[in-house]
């Protein structure tokens, strides 16, 4: 099986120069965490989480209108591509230690997102051919669990 069956779409995106506010919005109005940012021509940029948000309002003292996405998100943000398959997706979340991950196409523009949740939704559903997989999801999340050392910057 490969992630573009399993994969969450159609993926809403944000814009480097996106206030925070905007990033926010769109979580709230589709009802997810994550939201992959896009340069001018479409290609996956970044990633901004809701905890990116919160965390640059609390350090930094500002509103979300006043903070733009370019300067909060993540710019190395691991991806794949539809025809990955559910082990190698998995094992790039384990040692990313990510719990979502867009999908790409060969412009690397964001066309899903796959995340534990659906890879979860699949493994327990009954009569899913993934079911053999249970094994190796419970060590996909124990990894992806594992705390992270923390650097100094």
């Amino acid at each position: 099986m490969r992630i573009q069956e399993l994969m969450t779409h159609p993926v809403f995106t944000c814009h480097t120069g996106d206030t925070l506010a905007e990033a926010a919005r769109l979580m709230w109005e589709h009802d997810c965490g994550v939201v992959p940012v896009v340069d001018a021509d479409g290609a996956l940029a970044g990633i901004i989480t809701d905890r990116d948000i919160c965390m640059a309002a609390y350090t930094q003292g500002r509103t979300l209108a006043e903070m733009h996405v370019g300067d909060v998100m993540a710019k190395q943000v691991l991806s794949v591509v539809p025809d990955t398959t559910i082990a190698e997706a998995e094992k790039v979340m384990a040692d990313g230690q990510v719990h979502r991950v867009p999908v790409v196409d060969a412009a690397r523009r964001p066309i899903g997102m796959l995340s534990l949740n659906d890879l979860a939704r699949e493994i327990t559903r009954p009569g899913s051919r993934l079911r053999e997989g249970l094994p190796r999801f419970a060590q996909t999340v124990a990894a992806v669990a594992r705390p992270r050392e923390l650097h100094s910057a």
